[in-house]
């Protein structure tokens, strides 16, 4: 058989239904033979680079491989920020790239460049893949694809590339007798870990101030409805990372708000009075910790479970002491620690929870900063379009002020999904990204979240969604500039808005015009008066809606650490003697008025 109708069935076989490709010289038969495939399909996106991001949302929503084609030189290049972005969110996504014939490489000539728009892509990917390979030879496809696969998806996930040549796509193959990749059976680490677990109860036992932290590597590792049992199990107060804010509804008992650098007062508050925390599925970036890290949950035990052991090892280099590092996959630590329940005997914790109880009612994370604005404020926004939700809902977030003000004010129901490029941030994610997502559940609608900024990144694809009739729903947060980088300019120099306002280079077409000239059904809200009846509108409408949503370009994101400083710096209401008297070095009972 041709080899690139091998490479579509071995798609096909992998669960894939929809494949991302734009084509090239070096890409049409491979895109040929995926048209020919039953049970496979392509989509023409209209940028590779959103290509590679629609292929990210898909597995991300599905849990499975992803899948994008490029052709070779700049169709494969245009990539590598999609490739970024399921690299450092460990999404496990396959992306193949045509390549000039094996005859026209350069190999170790020391040129440049042979074949015409022969580009190395798979050097130049290799520091952001799990695995990157050229298949130069049609002996090796089966092998090179299979081990692609397993790589993607085993252990810490992540995005693989395999760069395939014009005349070994068209060449013939005999599926029966290709060589075939067998992977390394891991090696048991049973005993390690069931000390580690019984560790961790132990210090559980002790604690009266316990804080489970549970991160996006519950998801990748398939163990959300464990996640669940567990905190059901323990019952003690936990909170999640953005990547995994949707595993609660919002009226969980014992829910702590987001934290971090971008995250609330108040769930910051619970870190820095923590005296455990049991981390499960996070890295702890500096955008969850603030920096250093020494200042982090400064009087907490910490235990930490990671499947890789780098991000383990990593503290040391902190010159921080992590008390019980756990290497293992999220789902078969929690299965283990559950299996022990009747060990853990968590006493003693109801001042902790009282006083939570009474930081959440304070602290609330829409102070409405922007009533003295004009145009809609961002955290009534986002209230109320959780509000108007419904259970099962998808949301995918673009980056800047967007993620931070849904991340912190969303009120989630059950079943939702919140989706970002949470560690490469891109702007122009969520265009692309809400296509990818929208297939990979049937067609059924989407919700984006994006801003001017980040719209104009991507928006080509516009035609895209209205090509396909997909139901997403767009909401541009039009606040007309860049206001997290503002932000950063008012805290460090002196508010000069170079490179981010109309004012400082930056120009803005009418959107509401140009999403008309698409074909979308479009909605303009100005005030905060129309918020529930444009939102309820826009979500009951059928097919594509493009809704404006007019910000203040003075509104902010509060509260926010500055750059370089420890997380309990998050601009507190409370004057710095009170802040700090909130702190774990006094009584727990300390009042809050």
């Amino acid at each position: 058989m041709k080899l690139s109708d091998y490479v579509a069935q071995f798609l096909a076989q992998q669960g894939i239904k929809y494949v991302f490709a734009i084509t090239g010289g070096a890409a049409v038969h491979l895109i040929d033979s995926i048209a020919k495939t039953p049970g496979i399909s392509y989509i023409c996106p209209q940028h590779e680079q959103t290509g590679a991001m629609a292929a990210d949302a898909y597995a991300r929503v599905t849990g499975n491989l992803g899948a994008a084609i490029s052709t070779s030189g700049p169709g494969a290049t245009n990539m590598i920020t999609g490739i970024c972005c399921s690299y450092y969110d460990s999404v496990p996504t396959l992306y193949i790239t045509g390549q000039v014939a094996s005859f026209r490489l350069k190999r170790d000539m020391g040129i440049r460049q042979n074949g015409f728009q022969e580009t190395d892509i798979v050097d130049m990917v290799k520091p952001i893949t799990k695995y990157a390979v050229l298949v130069s030879d049609a002996a090796n496809i089966r092998y090179e694809l299979e081990k692609a696969a397993f790589i993607a998806k085993s252990g810490r996930p992540g995005p693989v590339l395999v760069d395939i040549c014009d005349d070994i796509q068209r060449s013939d193959v005999d599926p029966d007798h290709l060589r075939k990749f067998t992977p390394d059976s891991p090696e048991p680490n049973d005993q390690k870990l069931s000390q580690s677990i019984d560790a961790c109860i132990k210090l559980l036992n002790e604690s009266k101030r316990p804080l489970l932290v549970l991160g996006w590597g519950v998801h990748l590792s398939h163990a959300r409805r464990e996640a669940q049992q567990l905190a059901d199990l323990l019952m003690i107060p936990v909170t999640m990372t953005w990547g995994l804010k949707d595993l609660l509804p919002d009226d969980y008992p014992g829910l702590v708000a987001s934290f971090g650098t971008h995250g609330t007062r108040y769930g910051n508050f619970a870190i820095q009075n923590s005296d455990l925390i049991l981390v499960i599925g996070s890295r702890l970036d500096t955008h969850l910790t603030g920096t250093p890290f020494s200042t982090f949950a400064r009087g907490a035990k910490k235990i930490i479970v990671d499947i890789d052991r780098n991000e383990l090892n990593k503290f040391s280099s902190f010159d921080v002491n992590i008390d019980i590092p756990i290497h293992s996959d999220a789902k078969t630590f929690i299965r283990e620690l559950i299996l022990r329940q009747k060990k853990i005997k968590i006493l003693n914790i109801s001042g902790w929870t009282t006083w939570l109880a009474q930081c959440r009612a304070r602290f609330s994370v829409s102070d409405s900063q922007d009533k003295q604005h004009h145009n809609v404020d961002p955290y009534l926004f986002v209230e109320s379009l959780a509000d108007q939700s419904s259970e099962g809902d998808i949301f995918v977030i673009d980056s800047g002020c967007a993620v931070a003000w849904m991340l912190q004010a969303f009120k989630c129901k059950k079943d939702q999904r919140l989706l970002s490029a949470f560690n490469n941030t891109p702007m122009g994610y969520a265009l692309p990204a809400s296509v990818g997502a929208s297939f990979a559940i049937d067609k059924r609608p989407v919700i984006c979240i994006t801003g001017d900024g980040g719209l104009q990144m991507n928006i080509q694809d516009l035609i895209t969604i209205i090509r396909h009739n997909l139901p997403i729903k767009i909401f541009l947060l039009n606040n007309h500039g860049y206001s997290m980088v503002q932000q950063t300019q008012e805290q460090w120099l002196d508010s000069r808005y170079e490179a981010t306002s109309i004012e400082g280079g930056l120009g803005f077409p009418d959107f509401v015009s140009v999403a008309k000239a698409y074909g979308f059904d479009v909605i303009n809200i100005i005030d905060n008066n129309e918020l529930t009846r444009s939102i309820k509108e826009a979500l009951s409408k059928p097919g594509p809606v493009f809704c404006n949503v007019e910000i203040s370009p003075e509104a902010r994101v509060i509260p926010q650490v500055k750059f370089g400083r420890p997380i309990e710096d998050s601009e507190p209401i409370l004057s710095r003697k009170e802040f700090l008297g909130t702190m774990i070095v006094q009584p727990l009972d300390v009042s809050l008025h």
